[in-house]
């Protein structure tokens, strides 16, 4: 693919995202602003996905936060990762797939319908980083939750957020919008709501976050980086370098 070809930088988040992964071309572009004017409205709290039935087509999450979840017999919540703008939902491999999780909608969403990657070859890269990425962040899940500590464990998951939104141009300043409950969070990294508020007191006594409804702010990620020995996720040599 030539540099001549390639599209813009795209408007949309969700897309901003892609090609940030890897960029695509004009005929892609098309593609995919065309799937956007077909978006459909997804409510809080519903189920896109549901555990052990088959998987829809394959849809692009164009707004809104959406979870990876199970649910244990006595009503318990785990949450295995989190979905943000751009991310992929039933993009999968293999034939007549099932669903291993159930995914449900944190905020009110939109979603979209992927363009396949065999009709623009071009998206083939942007997918199947994304599928990298998804590993990815599933193994950073269990190292989470596995070996961290809890201000390690919320520390970790910050940085991660904000490195993805950050992709989708959804951050400022170490700053970005959420739908995070200290209950939320708590199903996530496997904490009990009162110990997440008290490592969130911690945090915000070193001054390392600034955490309002809706609203949180990582003051200097680089040094909480540091600090707990952080790096960005990088799964292809093609993907550009991240500070």
């Amino acid at each position: 693919m030539s540099q001549a070809t390639l599209a813009p930088p795209p408007a949309i988040p969700a897309f901003r995202r892609l090609a940030a992964l890897a960029p695509f071309d004009a005929r892609a572009d098309i593609a995919l602003r065309d799937a956007a004017r077909r978006a459909r409205r997804i409510p809080i709290r519903q189920e896109l996905l549901s555990e052990g039935k088959p998987v829809m087509d394959p849809q692009i999450l164009l707004s809104g936060w959406a979870a990876r979840t199970r649910i244990l017999p006595d009503g318990r919540r785990q949450i295995m990762g989190l979905l943000l703008p751009g991310d992929l939902i039933g993009h999968c491999y293999q034939p007549e797939p099932l669903a291993t999780s159930t995914i449900v909608a944190l905020t009110d969403l939109e979603i979209c319908p992927a363009p396949s990657a065999e009709d623009f070859p071009s998206l083939s890269c942007a997918y199947g980083i994304s599928h990298a990425l998804d590993e990815s962040f599933l193994l950073a899940q269990i190292t989470r939750l596995g070996r961290m500590n809890a201000y390690e464990r919320l520390a970790d998951l910050f940085l991660e957020l904000l490195e993805r939104l950050s992709m989708a141009g959804l951050t400022s300043e170490g700053a970005f919008d959420h739908p995070l409950t200290q209950e939320l969070v708590a199903d996530v990294t496997g904490l009990t709501p009162v110990h997440v508020n008290r490592v969130v007191k911690t945090m915000r006594q070193d001054g390392e976050v600034l955490w309002a409804t809706g609203y949180l702010v990582l003051t200097a990620p680089g040094a909480l980086a540091s600090r707990i020995g952080w790096a960005p996720f990088r799964v292809s040599l093609s993907m550009p370098q991240r500070q």
